[in-house]
């Protein structure tokens, strides 16, 4: 345990103690890093890194810039569709109150022919009435006339058949005999 704890002693002052001598000195830990350092930035302008990683940073803000004008002109894209779509919904509009107002005057139309026939319509239904109660009342008095002409052959016929006698009516029956005769020779 004494080990670790000597070790870790020296571990700890060690920096301490590399800072405090003179600066200029290999033995100097930070003037080593500092060499490092330098000599590490002088092989990256050796192999030209800072221009390459310029020619990146410049094909990256260059594709940067493509995309950017390529968004522009999806956008003013876009813009001028919407710009479309909202005039055809307009004219859809335009189109559809046109429509709405054609149907509502057909349908006034429609109405006023509708009413005009049936005004038609009844009033034939009216004549069609009005004839066949004329033609049952005539109906009617043909019948009371055919009856009442049936009766009175009834009531002449009991009429005459009380006052002839047989032989007068045997000499009637032989007379429209002959008469059939020579109208039917």
């Amino acid at each position: 345990m004494r080990i670790l704890a000597t070790l870790a002693a020296s571990v700890a002052a060690s920096p301490a103690v590399a800072a405090s001598g003179p600066f200029f000195s290999l033995h100097n830990t930070d003037f080593i890093v500092l060499l490092a350092f330098l000599l590490f930035i002088a092989v990256l302008f050796y192999f030209g890194v800072p221009k390459m990683l310029g020619g990146m940073l410049d094909k990256r803000a260059d594709q940067i810039k493509s995309e950017l004008d390529e968004a522009k002109s999806l956008r003013e894209e876009a813009q001028a569709l919407l710009a479309s779509y909202e005039r055809k919904q307009k004219d859809v509009q335009a189109q559809a109150d046109r429509i709405v107002e054609t149907a509502k005057s057909e349908a006034s139309d429609a109405a006023k022919q509708a009413k005009l026939d049936l005004e038609a319509s009844i009033a034939r239904r009216l004549a069609a009435a009005e004839d066949q109660i004329a033609s049952a009342e005539a109906s009617a008095v043909k019948e009371v006339k055919n009856r009442a002409v049936a009766i009175a052959i009834d009531a002449a016929r009991e009429v005459i058949a009380a006052q002839m006698k047989a032989a007068d009516a045997n000499k009637m029956i032989d007379d429209s005999i002959a008469t059939v005769e020579q109208k039917l020779h």
